[in-house]
């Protein structure tokens, strides 16, 4: 898709990768790239499920911080805006989004990582945290919004305002990342990610049921129970008419296998 972003699908699964070692850093063409990426996934059909991932050592360590300190009042403004945009685009897009941590996530790189649905980091020596105190300015790009909904509000504030770095064990404990797994390297990783996030994809798997219910949690969450539950009938009434509702019923009665087709 582009020099610092790069774009590769296979088998209903968009691999979104940010390459500019050795920290991912967020620039404005990064954030350009990163969107339209995610715009491409989000229209194209054939892609069910969209892992994000870095090149490197890094997942990202968020934004470059030699281009806050070159840019304008008003550059910077428009930035963390587009920013935030890009991220709820990435979180409202109706597919699974999984983070494949395999390697430093630090700042808006862990930012990154909680507008995704799912976060996987590769076991050893990496740090997580929320490190933006450190130069005395706060999480922008939705940090103190999505963190604080996670893990809660007290511990999201000694997270953020300690700028702790902390282990990936220590992530797992507090639900800041929902599994790790062992690999021999990170290109390893990234194919047992893929691997993980082709079983969301057809045949096996419904996967508009699986985005439907990413829906409905995203934008249900933050709402009343009411509203929340008023939106979940749409989505199911959706769902049963649909080809795979209707094969997944079909195939339960007839006691056999649903062979789902993203429809």
């Amino acid at each position: 898709m582009g020099t610092l972003v790069s774009y590769a699908t296979d088998k209903g699964v968009a691999l979104v990768t940010l390459t500019d070692p050795p920290l991912n850093a967020y620039t404005h063409e990064a954030l350009k790239e990163l969107d339209a990426c995610i715009l491409e996934a989000r229209f194209d059909d054939d892609v069910q499920v969209i892992v994000v991932a870095g090149q490197g050592n890094y997942f990202s360590a968020g934004v470059n911080v030699n281009m806050l300190k070159e840019a304008d009042e008003s550059f910077t403004y428009y930035f963390y805006l587009h920013a935030n945009e890009t991220l709820l685009r990435l979180e409202n897009t109706p597919k699974l989004v999984v983070a494949a941590i395999n390697g430093h996530c630090l700042a808006g790189g862990l930012e990154l990582a909680l507008a995704c649905d799912l976060r996987v980091a590769m076991d050893g020596d990496l740090e997580m945290g929320m490190t933006e105190v450190d130069l005395g300015v706060l999480p922008g790009l939705g940090g103190t919004q999505r963190l604080t909904r996670l893990v809660g509000k007290s511990r999201a504030l000694e997270i953020m305002v300690e700028g702790q770095r902390l282990s990936v064990d220590e992530a797992l404990a507090i639900g800041l990342v929902n599994k790790v797994w062992p690999a021999d390297s990170p290109e390893a990783f990234i194919g047992s990610v893929l691997t993980y996030a082709h079983a969301f994809c057809p045949p096996a798997r419904a996967s508009r049921a699986v985005g439907h219910i990413k829906r409905a949690v995203q934008a249900g969450a933050d709402g009343s129970l009411a509203e929340g539950l008023a939106l979940e009938r749409e989505l199911q009434a959706r769902l049963l008419a649909s080809h795979d509702g209707k094969e997944g019923i079909a195939a339960h009665t007839q006691k056999r296998r649903p062979t789902f087709r993203a429809q």
